[in-house]
């Protein structure tokens, strides 16, 4: 049995534009709900919401059965966590709040094995489908996707030596951070936010370097793909589920008499 091809590697390195749904509802019958929907990619977030690892396993398993890459946050830069996600199948890990290239090269080594790396080696996990896999030593290296986060000025302003730190997949940029960070907390799309990151962005996207982000707003999401970002997940699942309440709510409170 051979390792499965990671598609959403492959389209970075292609520059194909990817469309994402942020994942933090953490539930399996959630992500059944959100899955068949076709997004190229999924984030399954386990640094703000309430995800643990079997709550991740059941949605890894359910993002398995369609053609969406499920794309794992961890809480942090951890090897002891990205260990456990990398056994347990995660095809990709985004890495929150790095701050240097030295962060950078703990978050790669964290999924390589020696020599290259730090990540402790078991040969019966879910990963290599409990030893069945038997080219998973050899290629999983180049299959599994590596995004670094940058959330912050001083992030910012390394994004280059950052990002092209060897192993690293692409860079995503985190404007909720951002604009904390430059005293607007809450304003993620404001103006100041993004002449901090488009400038950045467009610097790495010169070098090769696929870039990406989260905004929960369709159109902005279009413009940043069609600006040069590779990959951008244009909204978040309980957002979409708390509006959709709200607008049925509101719809029907508006009929009556």
């Amino acid at each position: 049995m051979k390792l499965k091809k990671n598609c959403f590697t492959q389209a970075l390195m292609d520059k194909d534009k990817q469309i994402g749904l942020w994942i933090s509802l953490a539930s399996n019958v959630a992500a059944e709900v959100t899955a068949p929907s076709g997004y190229d990619w999924a984030l399954i977030d386990m640094e703000h919401s309430p995800n643990d690892y079997f709550s991740v396993l059941g949605q890894l398993q359910t993002f398995a059965n369609t053609d969406t890459t499920a794309i794992l946050r961890p809480e942090w830069n951890d090897p002891v966590i990205v260990k456990r996600l990398l056994d347990m199948g995660v095809e990709g890990l985004l890495f929150p709040m790095i701050q240097s290239v030295e962060e950078a090269q703990k978050a790669v080594a964290a999924t390589r094995y020696p020599p290259h790396g730090t990540r402790g080696f078991s040969g019966g996990t879910r990963a290599t489908k409990f030893g069945r896999v038997t080219d998973y030593l050899a290629r999983v290296e180049e299959e599994t996707t590596v995004i670094l986060q940058l959330e912050t000025a001083a992030a910012i302003a390394q994004a280059v030596e950052i990002g092209t730190t060897d192993g690293v997949t692409g860079i995503f940029f985190g404007p909720a951070d951002i604009a904390a960070d430059i005293g607007l907390l809450g304003q993620p799309l404001h103006e100041d936010v993004w002449a901090l990151i488009k400038p950045a962005a467009q610097t790495l996207i010169d070098k090769g370097v696929p870039v990406g982000t989260l905004v929960n707003d369709t159109a902005f999401a279009a413009q940043l793909l069609n600006d040069g970002f590779t990959f951008v997940a244009c909204a978040t699942d309980t957002m979409l589920l708390a509006k959709a309440c709200d607008a049925a709510l509101a719809s029907v409170r508006a009929g009556i008499g």
